[in-house]
């Protein structure tokens, strides 16, 4: 009977960065917790899973995947064998593990944002490191919806805190690296909220920290994170001069160099640069870098939450910035058009942005009437546009 490989398993090592071998220690270290005595899981054991020719681990083994991944049995791609329909119970039931409200008072906002840790940890591994990724996800997915605020801030800079808590206890270079490049990531999502909450001061300490942090753990994909977010910084300061240079740092990372994606998005935010500097031929030079390469990303593989916002919406919208600030509204109009209908529903603060910049492109045409539909204020009441 020939054997099916495991499609989920695969894409969850993927997804974060897993080895075999980690997995396989991560799941030992878990069946310690729960039963006392050191699990014999190899990485031989996790590639059979993979293959398909294992397709219900012991039991224990099957408790300890839920604990370390934090899904369930069957959601792993694991089939129960002959009439067995039940599966282990969850880990919340049968493991150790403990909940942790970062914010403090229990607002829905708060309740969002908690991030989950092992209460005493005797060990620092590929779990910690899974369940402070996830809580990482949930203040990206919490800013997509409601934009940068303070409680956000507060829980990326405990999650932060958390990771490199764990990073002086772990006993493996490889760990304490990724857990510096997580304490880079949330800081990052920190200094990202302090710009949206107009903090740009606050923004640009924490983007200190988050670069430090980034060259510690060797991430490059950290690094270029925190230069987008610097270009971005620079350009509300109106420090044209620094936002592209900061947008050109991003394109010496290795992640701009090995992949088009990136690449595509250290050149858009390269033109914005050029576009607020005065320099057209250079903005439309980078933009049109920037898409072709976005031509030639495969936008179906897995990415880094923090580069999850980029494509083709935002291509639109940042295009359409560069070509309302080198004279073609018009044109900036259409491209605006094109980042609404392109915009994931989840977006909910990107879309009132781009609404915002859709009627500012009208009112430079002189289009004031509808300007003002777009906005959704009365005709009288231009305030938006300063």
């Amino acid at each position: 009977m020939a054997t099916t490989r495991n499609a989920a398993l695969a894409a969850f090592l993927t997804e974060h960065q897993m080895t075999a071998s980690e997995l396989a220690d991560a799941v030992n270290h878990a069946i310690s917790d729960l039963t006392g005595r050191q699990g014999a899981t190899s990485e031989r054991t996790v590639f059979r899973w993979l293959s398909g020719e294992s397709r219900w681990p012991q039991e224990r083994q099957r408790r300890a995947l839920e604990a370390v991944t934090g899904r369930s049995i069957t959601a792993l791609g694991f089939v129960p064998r002959g009439k067995r329909t039940s599966v282990s119970a969850s880990p919340a039931e049968e493991s150790k593990v403990y909940r942790r409200e970062f914010c403090g008072a229990a607002t829905h906002a708060a309740a969002a944002v908690a991030v989950p840790f092992l209460a005493a940890p005797s060990r620092v591994g590929t779990a910690d490191i899974i369940r402070l990724r996830e809580h990482g996800e949930r203040l990206v997915a919490l800013d997509a919806d409601r934009g940068g605020h303070g409680t956000l801030a507060q829980a990326a800079l405990a999650g932060a805190a958390e990771a490199l808590t764990l990073q002086r206890q772990s006993t493996t270079q490889r760990v304490r690296q990724r857990l510096l490049a997580l304490a880079s990531d949330f800081t990052a999502t920190a200094a990202w909220s302090s710009i949206d909450a107009g903090q740009l001061d606050v923004a640009s300490r924490h983007l200190d920290r988050a670069l430090t942090l980034a060259g510690l753990a060797q991430d490059s994909d950290m690094t270029m994170q925190v230069w987008n977010l610097r270009a971005m910084l620079a350009r509300q300061r109106k420090e044209y001069g620094e936002a592209v240079a900061a947008s050109q740092a991003m394109l010496t990372t290795a992640g701009a160099r090995r992949s088009p994606l990136h690449a595509s998005l250290a050149y858009a935010r390269t033109a914005v640069g050029f576009a607020y500097r005065g320099d057209r031929h250079e903005a439309l030079r980078c933009l049109g870098r920037a898409e072709t390469l976005l031509e030639k990303a495969d936008l179906a593989q897995p990415r880094a939450p923090w580069i999850a916002f980029y494509g083709p919406a935002e291509l639109h919208c940042l295009s359409a910035i560069v070509r309302d600030q080198t004279g073609d509204p018009a044109e900036a109009e259409a491209a605006y058009h094109q980042a609404l209908t392109a915009l994931p529903t989840t977006y909910r603060r990107n879309r009132a942005y781009t609404t915002a910049c859709l009627a500012l492109s009208q009112l430079h045409q002189g289009d004031v009437e509808q300007a003002c539909a777009t906005r959704g204020c009365p005709v009288n009441d231009l305030r938006y546009a300063g």
